[in-house]
């Protein structure tokens, strides 16, 4: 059972999480800063995390399980967001997921307007910062942080809160 340290702690990272998803949104829609493939595919952790501390919330089973699912998930995306930085940086090339010049390769003229029309944003493309850092920057650092918070809830999971004082 998650103590009352502990469940605080799920909804401040709750509401991390939720003004991720919502910044993410105003700088696209709000700001136009149309985002790349692997920044949409960026955004799917933060939407099943969401999910899972509301599940931890309302339903009280399995709550050791769903922190080592939660540290699973900022770890794939950490390795997500890191990759995404490194194309960004020129450290790495850009994979079929945001390889602008393959989605371009069709044979049709109709096919080709309307893929033109689409305005493909290059994954290697920094199109917003914060501070000087890459929205992709920010989410590595917010990956790994959110990893080591839910790694340590998990393996504190069930100690009292005047147990891990002694």
């Amino acid at each position: 059972m998650l103590n009352k340290k502990n469940n605080i702690i799920l909804i401040i990272i709750f509401f991390v999480i939720s003004l991720s998803i919502i910044s993410a949104l105003i700088i696209e829609y709000v700001l136009n800063h149309k985002p790349c493939s692997l920044c949409l595919y960026e955004r799917i952790p933060y939407f099943l995390s969401a999910l899972l501390i509301i599940k931890i919330f309302f339903f009280k089973k399995y709550e050791k399980i769903t922190l080592l699912i939660l540290f699973i998930i900022f770890t794939i995306s950490t390795l997500l967001a890191f990759y995404h930085f490194g194309i960004e940086q020129g450290f790495f090339n850009e994979s079929f997921v945001c390889n602008v010049e393959n989605q371009l390769t069709i044979l049709s003229k109709e096919n080709l307007l309307k893929e033109l029309n689409k305005n493909i944003v290059s994954c290697k493309d920094v199109t917003f910062r914060i501070l000087g850092l890459s929205l992709a920057a920010i989410n590595t650092i917010l990956s790994v942080v959110l990893s080591i918070i839910f790694l340590k809830l998990f393996f504190n999971y069930g100690s009292s809160s005047t147990s891990q004082y002694k």
